[in-house]
């Protein structure tokens, strides 16, 4: 069986001198499939936020549904009573901006290099594709609940079902990462029986609340200053006319041979993002990868990592502070499980689950103080940067998912102690960040970040500043 572009083109391809023999080698090796081909092996790491979610837990890729449990995860007489998850959508198509200046791309050889395999090579992305869910992503999250549901048998137990609060992004990948999260439940449940229409499950569809899973569309001191100011991103545009960057480019320019003055680092970065794409979503080692090594790759995640930083990161005190009200809301549901349980009532929710982008879940980890580097990535620090703790792809790939889970303990000598807390990210137990311990009382962490529960009211933090309006009359 051929795989999808090949299948295409036929059996031969065309001998491409525009490409380097590496390239046109590992193209003329497509009708052998090679799903993860080692060249995208070996990017894979750099791919940033368009990583796929196995490539951080390398595990999954022998067993993607057998549950991962961290030895630091708490038991024994340490019961769970509540899990509220913040979820990435899974695997999805590039966005019509990407797709059209891939496009560009593809001219651009066409018209420079017309034999060339890449220039062959088909451009099967639609503008209908436009940053949508595709079957993989729809696994991600179906394989990510029937993990969970092992891993915590008691909050996700059929009793539980139908209490069971799913909110989400308006966006149809979010929506459709819901949906896909409740099919797996439901296979979970009743294994080899087909699942129903989303709307007919017994806790019904996720509801749709942007002010909570988008609040960077809702502040309006984050859309002037950073989203629609063109200032915001220096680092970044320097970034991409820097010494690095132009050593790249002049290197991918070569290997396809066209001139430089031709390509930019947006055409470069869409050539790289590719690479990612057809690996992700397809299983393909497209010829898109050997145009890169692996300083290329450690370049272009950079490149991207110094976006996420400046836009969605630590970069302006903004991006942030307009995730406070995701931050109180986590707990408060937190807040009420305690109460309830205290009273000895149920608890009216075990488990919430909210389905957003890597764009809610950054900000939120640097408002708790996650992934900070002594430095701040800049456009002229990359090399001091080659360890940094904020590498966006091993934070919030595909599907990723930063889960609080909270506890009731029995032989608890005083009644804080009764209730702790941990937080896995991407199911791995992330210790405290005022303690580096892997759990807290539910009590001490209320504590440490007391200010941003007590202080931070995004309607104050999202409003822009007077301007100080002077008149020129006498």
């Amino acid at each position: 069986m051929l795989c999808g572009p090949c299948r295409r083109l036929g059996a031969s391809v065309a001998p491409a001198a525009a490409l380097a023999a590496a390239l046109l080698s590992s193209f003329a090796r497509c009708s052998v499939p090679e799903p993860s081909g080692p060249v995208a092996q070996a990017l894979s790491p750099y791919f940033g936020t368009k990583t796929r979610y196995e490539d951080v837990n390398p595990g999954l890729l022998a067993d993607p549904e057998a549950p991962r449990r961290d030895p630091e995860l708490l038991e024994g007489t340490c019961t769970p009573v509540q899990l509220v998850a913040l979820i990435r959508h899974g695997t999805r198509y590039p966005t019509a901006k990407q797709i059209g200046k891939l496009r560009q791309l593809h001219g651009l050889l066409r018209a420079r290099s017309p034999g060339a395999a890449l220039a062959d090579w088909p451009l099967w992305y639609a503008d209908w594709m436009d940053g949508q869910l595709v079957e993989k992503g729809r696994q991600d999250m179906r394989q990510l609940a029937l993990r969970l549901a092992a891993l915590f048998p008691a909050l996700f137990s059929r009793e539980n079902y139908g209490r069971l609060r799913l909110i989400t992004s308006s966006k149809h990948r979010c929506v459709d990462s819901g949906a896909a999260f409740l099919q797996g439940l439901w296979q979970h449940y009743h294994p080899g029986l087909p699942p129903p229409d989303v709307a007919d499950m017994e806790c019904g569809p996720p509801r749709i609340n942007d002010k909570l899973m988008r609040f960077f569309d809702h502040c309006e001191k984050f859309l002037t200053e950073v989203e629609r100011n063109a200032t915001a991103l220096f680092h970044v545009e320097a970034f991409k006319t820097g010494p690095e960057m132009q050593n790249t480019l002049k290197k991918v320019a070569a290997a396809l041979q066209v001139p430089v003055k031709d390509l930019n680092a947006d055409l470069i970065q869409v050539a790289f993002f590719t690479c990612s794409f057809d690996l992700a979503i397809r299983g393909v080692k497209s010829p898109w990868c050997d145009v890169f090594d692996i300083d290329d790759a450690k370049v272009l995640e950079y490149l991207n990592d110094l976006k996420q930083y400046w836009k969605r990161g630590y970069g302006y005190t903004i991006n942030s502070r307009s995730s406070c009200t995701l931050f109180q809301n986590i707990f408060q549901h937190l807040d009420k499980a305690v109460e309830q349980k205290q009273r000895s009532q149920p608890v009216s929710s075990p488990v919430i689950l909210q389905f957003g982008h890597a764009e809610t879940l950054l900000p939120l980890l640097s408002l708790m103080g996650y992934f900070k580097d002594k430095e701040p990535l800049t456009a002229y620090n990359y090399e001091e940067q080659m360890h940094r703790k904020f590498r966006s792809g091993h934070i919030v790939p595909y599907a990723s998912n930063l889960i609080f889970v909270l506890y009731h303990c029995e032989n608890a000598k005083t009644p804080q102690e009764e209730f702790q807390v941990q937080m896995l990210l991407n199911e791995k137990v992330l210790p405290l960040a005022h303690s580096q311990e892997p759990v807290s009382l539910y009590e001490d962490l209320k504590n440490h970040y007391k200010d941003i529960l007590q202080d931070c009211q995004t309607s104050e933090e999202c409003k822009l500043p007077k301007m100080n309006s002077t008149s020129d009359e006498l």
